[in-house]
């Protein structure tokens, strides 16, 4: 527990250097605030994505139909109102966001910090934000108004979900873990299972958390038959076993130094480098607020309603991680799998939930999904860093690596493969993942949000 105090904590006094403003305009720089209020809260860069993507679609939603009720561009989500004419933009978004953030935060602080210390830091951080940004809008009646706009809309968002299940416990000590061939059970250091009860939590978009459900993962055993298709299975088991033990270990490994970079590149929070990405694209390609606004609340509704899903089908499917599928192979009945008791994962320690599907790559899948469909095509390059690289090459480093994409499909498809780079996943999982992803994403920009005109 101390691991996940310290670096999360520690972390936070670099918030602000991560999430440097873009100054285009209020909807981008509350983005970006939000991010560095994320990892104050200890939730980003790892620990906990679950209520960090709560928050970010919590808050967009609020500053989208702040924007929408001083001019409706699209179908409001939770607030349905027109705002008094002249009302200030800048000042409804940053009341919005405000109001949003400074109440989730106290009220989910981060379960593995101190109490309060985290949630202290976070909100303190907001506040100053707020009080900066009203400090830049002239005072008068367009500033009353604007804050008055954002805040009613926040209070309607606060309201949807007062008790849509986001206060279930973060780690279950007592989860009953399997004990058969493929069955998942706690990973090295930590003995708990995280936060099951978050398939319960209320989607954003989506109809339920097992909406779009993957394709069950291969069988490990082939049994005494061998027959056809189950022998194909099994061997296609052994071949994903093969390639995430040779690539996605600790020790010796036949990973290339850019599939190792690949590997930590993508280790942090989704929410987190998913709203960098398209902060940097929207700035680049010229959105104006409301588009702005738009995207990010769809964005975020996408990745929340990931989080929820996906550990809706880890549970209920229950299979094993690689680390453990590698260590018990020589019991798990299939002849191609050659076990190694001292395996341990590049990115150790494994996180504690089940293998399929791949969080990570759902989120890929669903951030793609949502730019595609947003900007109009999947091929807008790109680049991108990363605050999990060491040193001085992370995101504002005086050698910040900076790694190319020439479509949202290829880093959302990187992103994927880094997770059996890190050993995280196998092949299936993470496949299954991306496709699922694109699913939700396109599900919540068909459904939520659309023009009003």
């Amino acid at each position: 527990m101390n691991k996940f105090n310290s670096l999360g904590c520690a972390a936070a006094l670099c918030a602000a250097a991560w999430m440097p403003l873009a100054q285009a305009d209020a909807v981008i720089d509350w983005n970006a605030r939000a991010g560095s209020a994320a990892v104050a809260a200890c939730y980003a860069p790892v620990f906990d994505p679950f209520h960090e993507s709560r928050l970010y679609a919590m808050a967009h939603i609020a500053i989208h139909d702040a924007l929408n009720a001083i001019q409706r561009r699209t179908t409001p989500y939770a607030y349905d109102a027109a705002a008094p004419a002249g009302a200030s933009l800048d000042a409804a978004a940053a009341a919005a966001a405000r109001d949003v953030m400074a109440s989730e935060l106290a009220a989910h602080p981060f379960a593995l910090a101190p109490p309060a210390a985290c949630a202290d830091v976070a909100v303190a951080l907001v506040e100053s934000e707020y009080a900066a940004a009203l400090a830049a809008i002239p005072d008068g009646d367009a500033k009353t108004d604007g804050i008055a706009t954002g805040q009613a809309a926040a209070a309607a968002i606060l309201a949807l979900r007062a008790e849509d299940g986001a206060d279930t416990a973060f780690a279950d000590f007592g989860y009953a873990q399997g004990t058969g061939i493929g069955e998942w059970r706690f990973t090295d250091d930590l003995p708990f299972a995280l936060i099951p009860g978050w398939q319960h939590v209320a989607p954003f978009a989506l109809e339920s958390a097992g909406q779009f459900p993957p394709r069950a993962p291969y069988p490990v055993s082939c049994g005494a038959a061998r027959q056809a298709d189950t022998a194909g299975s099994c061997v296609q088991y052994a071949r994903d076993f093969d390639e995430v033990k040779h690539y996605g270990g600790a020790g010796d490994s036949l990973r290339s130094p850019d599939q190792t970079q690949i590997a930590i590149f993508w280790i942090e929070s989704s929410p987190l480098a998913w709203n960098r990405i398209g902060r940097d694209v929207a700035t680049a390609r010229g959105l104006d607020p409301w588009e702005n606004a738009r995207l990010f609340a769809l964005l975020n509704m996408a990745l929340a309603d990931g989080y929820i899903a996906v550990i809706e089908s880890k549970y209920r499917i229950g299979y094993w991680r690689p680390e453990t599928a590698i260590r018990l192979a020589d019991g798990d009945g299939n002849p191609w799998t050659q076990a190694d008791p001292d395996w341990v994962a590049l990115g150790a320690p494994v996180p504690p939930f089940p293998d399929h599907e791949s969080g990570h790559s759902v989120e890929g899948g669903a951030a793609a999904e949502v730019f595609r469909r947003l900007f109009g095509t999947d091929n807008v390059a790109f680049d991108a860093c990363s605050v999990m690289l060491p040193g001085d090459l992370a995101c504002g480093g005086a050698h910040e690596v900076r790694r190319q994409y020439s479509s949202f499909s290829q880093a959302a498809q990187e992103n994927a493969d880094s997770r059996v780079l890190v050993g995280y996943h196998f092949r299936n999982a993470v496949e299954e993942g991306v496709k699922r992803g694109r699913k939700i994403g396109a599900h919540a920009v068909k459904n939520y949000l659309r023009p009003a005109h």
